[in-house]
């Protein structure tokens, strides 16, 4: 069985204007974990407590079976670390920024490091702060693939990037998924890549955990009903997430497929998208449907 990366148990963390409420999950070792939710669910705010950047308020969290306590900053060496704004200084050329970055891994590994700025068509000796949105999310994955991580974090690494380029993003993260066991952690609200690569997704919203668990599962579990209003009112309450009505006719997402395929054969029944099970859910808390 394998083992746990990432572990959260019950951790809150309170500003007063938002609350990461308690949340539990864990990321097993060689996944890709989809980290799914709007922008300002609380994704941030748990990455950053994992990394030991904040602190929380209460809860555990273990990072490759040792707790993050402040105490363990050699944890970090086996985690590569993608944040959505470039984290190098604008006048850093990639070559300077390798002469810094030798100096503050041990494993760090200078012929990895350029070949992946070749492999990546980066340019050397160019300031970084010339480069493109996509080339700039490419110098920090060539960096954090560069010091022989076992687990990369990133938080929105493809968000404001062309089709093509994140395309190619998603490619290097499943590579690099496919060696070794290693583990990512992938936080973004463009769902549309995470349905490719993830296998396995956890939803936060609102600063809650609300759903996790296995992709394909996940996907097989949920469906949209596509109906007349009056076929609408035959089913079970039990089953539906989220109820979206007009004079034309409604669009409901429920919670178990093959028992309203059964129930309601002559309902037309699809396929979900992560991005129609997101948008579900966030509506269902907002509308006060959830309980």
């Amino acid at each position: 069985m394998a083992e746990n990366v990432i572990e959260f148990k019950n951790v809150a963390k309170d500003y007063g204007d938002f609350k990461l409420d308690g949340i539990s999950f864990a990321v097993t070792q060689g996944s890709v974990c989809g980290f799914i939710g709007q922008n300002g669910a609380g994704k941030t705010t748990a990455i950053s407590i994992l990394l030991d950047i904040i602190g929380r308020d209460s809860g555990e969290v273990y990072l490759f079976g040792q707790p993050v306590d402040g105490k363990r900053c050699h944890l970090r060496e086996d985690v590569g670390v993608v944040f959505d704004e470039m984290g190098f200084h604008e006048f850093l050329t990639a070559k300077q920024i390798n002469t810094i970055l030798k100096n503050s891994y041990k494993n760090w590994s200078e012929e990895t490091f350029f070949d992946n700025l070749k492999k990546f068509s980066l340019p050397s000796n160019k300031k970084c702060g010339a480069f493109s949105r996509g080339m700039r999310m490419k110098l920090q994955i060539a960096a954090a693939l560069s010091h022989n991580a076992k687990l990369l974090v990133m938080d929105e690494p493809t968000s404001g990037l062309d089709p093509i380029v994140r395309n190619e993003i998603m490619q290097i993260f499943r590579e690099f998924e496919m060696c070794e066991d290693h583990t990512i952690l992938l936080s973004s609200h463009i769902t549309g890549d995470l349905e490719r690569i993830a296998d396995e997704v956890v939803f936060i919203d609102g600063g809650k955990i609300v759903l996790a668990g296995n992709k394909d599962d996940i996907l097989e579990k949920h469906a949209m009903l596509k109906c007349s209003n009056k076929e609408a009112e035959k089913i079970s309450e039990s089953f539906i997430v989220y109820k979206n009505q007009s004079a034309y006719g409604a669009e409901i997402l429920v919670n178990d497929a093959n028992s309203c395929k059964k129930l309601y054969p002559g309902i037309i029944t699809e396929k979900a998208t992560l991005e129609e099970i997101m948008i579900n859910y966030v509506n269902r808390v907002k509308t006060g449907v959830a309980g």
